[in-house]
């Protein structure tokens, strides 16, 4: 008996000794990428501000696709893996460069200025795992631990550069492994996120929110036409990811020379700016986004934003996936409120939830999002689409590295990548 509570006795001191540790290590690095994170929030905000006001700027995006090229291949990154060798260094133990982090930072700065169609989270994965790779190799943790202090960051970057901590939590320990959450990693990543947050807070970030309410009590119809919505988005979440798969493998195909082909791409961006005559579908689309929850949505919108983005993103801009794909599922949603007679705010949500939880695999973070950016009244509408989207979307994914661990349908281990 006695050697039984002497066992659970060094349990705890071990346990509360781990707790102290990572509590101290997840919050120092909460406020280190903390401060990066929003200083490349008010970057990203000061460049569109700028190319709003100069709209010739969108003249220079081919010369500034040359320029991203070039700082990357003189930093030794000619095939740059960007989030996908942050995924990888989790699940496969790889090593992520330190230079990752100001070139990226740098890289995404330059797609925004002169008028690509990206967003801004993927960068910030990329950021704080690349900060975490380094900080773990600066206090000399192993390697196990060294995936935490990987995961921490990315948290919390996430949270500082998009203001939803709670989902900033759990995203970068769901988004590796699907169907197979790393929990090791919750306490770090809880702390990490929210001393992100509170410095975020303190520097007068902004987070993304869109309130959804006077719904009422939960409506059987509104139910039907949320799931309807959501399969129709999940479907088109997997066209979204598997068109920039395949526009990146073709435009190198055809276009080996990397200078040649995100010039060219530029150009293209160019003349279908010029074409459209709009600007709102160059950067990351958070326009949109406010528009698709205000008044419906016409249907070229999401089409055309998504046309933008496969494009910038395909010929090798930079920046992230995630507030385009948004953009996307926002006016994609929108546009058919009528049609599903459903309230526009609440199609809206409901389509950009479904589309985010189709590319990116991670239905607890989309639950997530939707609690932090639509509030709560419309939880159950948005659980329906986000398990529908989740299941319609299939196999297919914006990371390549991610890793699908059980199957979608049944309770089976399947341990595939994403398509």
């Amino acid at each position: 008996m006695k050697e039984k509570w002497l066992l659970h006795f060094h349990f705890a001191l071990s346990t509360i000794q781990s707790l102290a540790k990572w509590l101290l290590i997840s919050i120092l690095c909460g406020i280190l990428v903390g401060l990066v994170g929003s200083s490349f929030y008010y970057a990203l905000e000061f460049l569109t501000q700028t190319r709003e006001t100069h709209p010739f700027l969108i003249w220079l995006l081919p010369v500034g696709g040359l320029c991203i090229v070039f700082i990357y291949q003189i930093c030794g990154f000619s095939h740059p893996k960007g989030t996908n060798l942050v995924i990888a260094s989790i699940n496969r133990h790889k090593d992520i460069p330190f230079l990752m982090f100001p070139l990226i930072y740098i890289a995404t700065c330059i797609t925004h200025l002169l008028g690509g169609s990206a967003g801004r989270e993927g960068a910030a994965l990329q950021i704080g795992g690349s900060i975490g790779n380094a900080i773990g190799k600066w206090i000399r943790l192993d390697e196990k631990d060294r995936l935490i202090v990987i995961m921490c960051c990315m948290s919390g970057c996430f949270s500082a550069v998009f203001g939803t901590p709670i989902a900033a939590t759990v995203f970068s320990m769901e988004v590796v492994s699907v169907g197979l959450m790393h929990y090791s990693a919750l306490v770090p990543c809880t702390a990490a996120s929210l001393s992100a947050a509170l410095i975020g807070k303190a520097l007068k970030t902004v987070p993304a929110s869109f309130p959804v309410t006077e719904l009422g009590e939960v409506h059987l119809l509104f139910l039907l036409s949320c799931a309807i919505l959501a399969a129709l988005s999940g479907g088109m979440s997997a066209i979204f990811c598997l068109a920039i798969h395949s526009a990146e493998k073709q435009s190198k195909k055809y276009l080996k020379n990397p200078y040649l082909r995100i010039a060219v791409g530029g150009v293209i961006v160019l003349i279908l700016t010029l074409l459209v005559g709009d600007f709102r579908y160059n950067g990351s689309g958070s326009s949109i986004i406010a528009e698709s929850f205000s008044s419906q949505s016409d249907f070229y919108v999401f089409m055309l934003k998504m046309l933008f983005t496969i494009i910038t993103l395909g010929v090798g801009y930079k920046g992230g996936e995630i507030v385009p794909s948004f953009s996307i599922g926002a006016a994609f949603g929108s546009a058919l409120a009528g049609l599903l007679g459903l309230p526009v705010p609440l199609a809206a949500a409901v389509g950009m939830i479904s589309v985010f939880c189709g590319v990116t695999n991670c239905p607890i973070t989309s639950l997530l999002i939707a609690l932090e950016m639509f509030g709560a009244e419309g939880m159950p509408y948005y659980l329906v689409a986000i398990s529908i989207s989740y299941v319609i979307s299939g196999y297919c994914g914006l990371y390549h590295s991610q890793e699908i661990v059980y199957s979608k349908t049944r309770p089976e281990y399947i341990h595939r990548r994403t398509i």
